[in-house]
């Protein structure tokens, strides 16, 4: 009895930041520990503070019918003091930071610890994405480019020009355009398992992982999408910037503390803007080039088909009928972070290596 009541007081009080969510504010970043029973995400940063809204209205959801049983929802922010417990019962693990993170502790562990990883790539061949991890389809984002606003750099590169600043045959600002400063450009990419990292470093050269060069300085910590970053505040440098995740931030106000764009700015590859002002998320036209990405949740397989009561929960929350893709609200969340929400049936559909 007094674990019902306690679930249901929690369930209160997601509703109500839910309904402070949709009114523009946060959402709430890492949960207090979830019940074993409960549906719990780590893995990237780009679609974090999505899913900490989506498990807001989603518990909220549940709250209001009355239903104070079912799985809730809870995902861990990639950012944050480390290890951590991600449900009652689990064993302490190391804070995965990024989405390859989030995907190795989806497969070093079983359900009694974590459920699902944010992962905003589809599957490729790599070691983790084996055949028995499906990709749930959540959102539509990208991966462009972003600059100090009062710096050097043009409105616009072509992704010849990328593939050269960070393969490093092009240093200076003037190889560009002679009428742009002559100031050597600084690249730099967030850190190796960066989902972000990984897809730009492919868009830009053709499909094929590209090697940086040397001039190309990395981060060794999550830095991922957070302009605010001393190390970024400097009029030379580029960097990789989900544009899902950076429409969130700056058109649609859900910045907070170091997950902001800071001085950063998002600029068009090939003279296609990232972002849809009017809608304040990814372009279309964007999203429909070799730069577009779709966003995952990642599951294990075996879990997903078992037919049993935590089957019914993960399907109930991410599947093509589940609430996500189906309830007005989880289109609404998906828009108001920037990101595009998918169409009916390829929201929830399934992927594999």
């Amino acid at each position: 009895m007094r674990k019902a009541f306690v679930r249901l007081l929690t369930s209160t009080a997601l509703a109500l930041s839910s309904a402070v969510g949709l009114g523009g504010g946060p959402a709430v970043a890492d949960p207090w520990t979830p019940a074993a029973t409960d549906i719990v995400g780590v893995g990237g940063h780009s679609s974090a503070a999505l899913l900490n809204r989506l498990s807001q209205d989603y518990n909220a959801f549940l709250a209001g019918n009355g239903d104070t049983t079912s799985p809730r929802l809870y995902s861990w922010d990639a950012v944050g003091s480390s290890p951590i417990v991600p449900k009652s019962g689990a064993a302490a693990i190391a804070r995965p930071l990024g989405a390859e993170a989030g995907l190795r502790a989806l497969l070093n562990t079983t359900s009694a610890t974590v459920d699902f990883a944010r992962v905003e790539r589809s599957p490729r061949a790599y070691p983790e994405d084996t055949s028995a991890n499906n990709f749930v389809a959540l959102a539509k984002d990208a991966v462009s480019w972003a600059a100090k606003g009062s710096g050097h750099a043009p409105t616009n590169l072509t992704s010849a020009q990328l593939k050269g600043i960070y393969e490093c045959s092009v240093t200076n600002w003037r190889q560009i355009d002679p009428a742009l400063p002559d100031a050597t450009i600084k690249p730099r990419l967030p850190f190796v398992g960066s989902s972000v990292r990984a897809h730009f470093l492919r868009s830009v050269n053709q499909g094929t992982d590209l090697v940086p060069g040397a001039c190309v300085v990395s981060r060794t910590d999550q830095i991922e999408d957070q302009g605010t970053d001393p190390w970024l505040d400097d009029d030379d440098v580029v960097l990789p910037y989900s544009v899902g995740h950076y429409a969130g931030q700056v058109y649609r106000g859900h910045a907070s503390g170091a997950d902001a764009a800071g001085p950063m700015t998002i600029r068009s590859i090939n003279g296609i803007a990232p972002v849809d002002p009017a809608l304040g998320r990814v372009s279309l036209a964007f999203a429909a080039t070799t730069y577009g990405r779709v966003v995952n949740n990642v599951v294990r397989r075996t879990d997903w088909d078992a037919g049993d009561a935590h089957a019914a929960a993960l399907k109930a929350i991410f599947g093509t009928q589940g609430w996500i893709c189906t309830n007005a609200a989880g289109a609404a969340a998906v828009a108001d972070y920037g990101f595009v929400p998918l169409p009916k049936n390829a929201c929830g559909s399934i992927s594999r290596a």
